[in-house]
């Protein structure tokens, strides 16, 4: 007697997806575990400055602060206080005013913000940061 053999050899036509599950878990558990990681936050103490309410005005100035934190309405130097009263008669009035800040690159943010809460209460409604362009 002659065994006979079928060497009927069919493509498998499936396929088995429970590897690709298995590495996809896992990769979800790694995400989950990583992400609260990933989302680090720095401490910052920014400078304090007062509220005011918002202005409409108009008219274009330039405002320059030095290094040293000194500050030149249209390259005339003023205190702080004198800015407040330029700004506010600047201001007053006008439609569309606009300030621009020309301020070197060591001085201090807290200083700069002083600049801007002393405009924003004179009534400057638009503030523009002027600054070079670089390569």
């Amino acid at each position: 007697m002659a065994f006979q053999t079928q060497s009927n050899q069919e493509m498998m036509s499936e396929i088995n997806v429970t590897p690709l599950v298995d590495v996809m878990l896992v990769l979800l558990v790694v995400f989950i575990v990583t992400a609260p990681l990933l989302s680090q936050s720095l401490e910052v103490k920014l400078p304090k400055t007062a509220a005011v309410a918002e202005r409409m005005n108009t008219k274009q100035q330039i405002i320059t602060i030095n290094a040293q934190g000194q500050i030149a309405l249209d390259s005339i130097s003023l205190s702080d206080e004198k800015l407040a009263q330029q700004l506010a008669n600047a201001a007053a009035g006008k439609d569309n005013f606009e300030l621009h800040v020309h301020a070197d690159e060591t001085v201090p943010y807290g200083r700069v913000a002083q600049i801007m809460a002393i405009a924003q209460h004179a009534g400057v409604s638009k503030l523009s940061f002027m600054t070079m362009a670089g390569e």
